[in-house]
């Protein structure tokens, strides 16, 4: 099966020093990141995979974000890259979307989820359980104002096969769409595998931030290893991933697209907008 897979941008982010957050470039600039989305079209309706900055948080962004998200991140807040502005400028509707797979459940993944109140969210059991039942810091880190309107939670627990060494889920029978656990960044992180004909695309979500940890000689700008090592639920477990990620980078080049969901670069190879770093 042949899917049709579209790069959106669903949330531009300009954190204070362009040379901190890119590695490189002025000191006085602003950087700049993006929320690097999927919009699928299979025969059966459209997929999601992450959802950006969606329409409430751009009207109450304080409440759904939270002050410090706005204030170090600093999101562009426009309407037009929601995810949902973005399907309507394609010529469908929001009830089109069936399936959303988030890649997590942080605050610039998930906040679209409500644009989209008929779809399916697919989550490993673990993400699930930072948002029904939250630890004192889950309640500082995820944005619950986002999760009101009571998504439909499609919950996923044992790997039911592998995937170029990777424990592998199939969340929707028939479509080759994966959901491979990448834990560390949060309890149930994961990343997403599609496949279009001869090769697999992988979106990382925050396994990684920077295109050069994926590198032989991997690195990453002090700003986003910082952030890295500030939010992390599990250490060890990202660390290792992070490791098996620039292995499978390595060792399958022809057959797999891997990307992140911050990499403005990445993004722009994909999506042929010109972003730069």
């Amino acid at each position: 099966m042949s899917l049709r897979v579209h790069h959106l941008n669903c949330g531009t982010m300009c954190p204070f020093c362009e040379r901190l957050v890119a590695g490189r470039g002025s000191w006085v600039k602003r950087g700049r990141l993006v929320c690097h989305c999927l919009l699928i079209e299979t025969p059966d309706g459209l997929v999601l995979v992450d959802t950006g900055l969606g329409r409430k948080d751009i009207a109450e962004p304080k409440r759904r974000l939270g002050g410090a998200f706005t204030t170090l991140c600093k999101p562009v807040l426009a309407i037009e890259e929601t995810a949902l502005s973005q399907v309507e400028a394609l010529g469908f509707q929001a009830r089109d979307v069936r399936h959303i797979l988030p890649t997590h459940l942080d605050a610039d993944h998930a906040g679209g989820l409500a644009d989209f109140p008929e779809a399916q969210i697919h989550v490993l059991a673990p993400e699930l359980q930072q948002i029904r039942q939250p630890t004192p810091r889950d309640l500082k880190r995820f944005r619950l104002a986002q999760f009101e309107h009571d998504p439909k939670w499609v919950v996923h627990a044992a790997p039911g096969e592998s995937w170029f060494g990777f424990d592998a889920i199939r969340p929707i029978p028939g479509m080759d769409i994966l959901i491979i656990p990448l834990v560390g960044h949060t309890m149930g992180h994961a990343g997403i595998a599609i496949r279009r004909d001869d090769k697999w695309l992988l979106h990382c979500g925050d396994a990684y931030y920077h295109r050069d940890q994926l590198s032989a000689s991997p690195r990453t700008s002090p700003a986003l290893a910082f952030l890295e090592w500030w939010v992390q639920a599990q250490r060890e477990p990202r660390l290792r991933n992070l490791e098996r990620l620039r292995d499978l980078a390595a060792q399958h080049r022809g057959e797999i697209e891997i990307f992140c969901a911050h990499d403005p670069v990445e993004f722009a190879r994909f999506s042929n907008t010109g972003l730069q770093a």
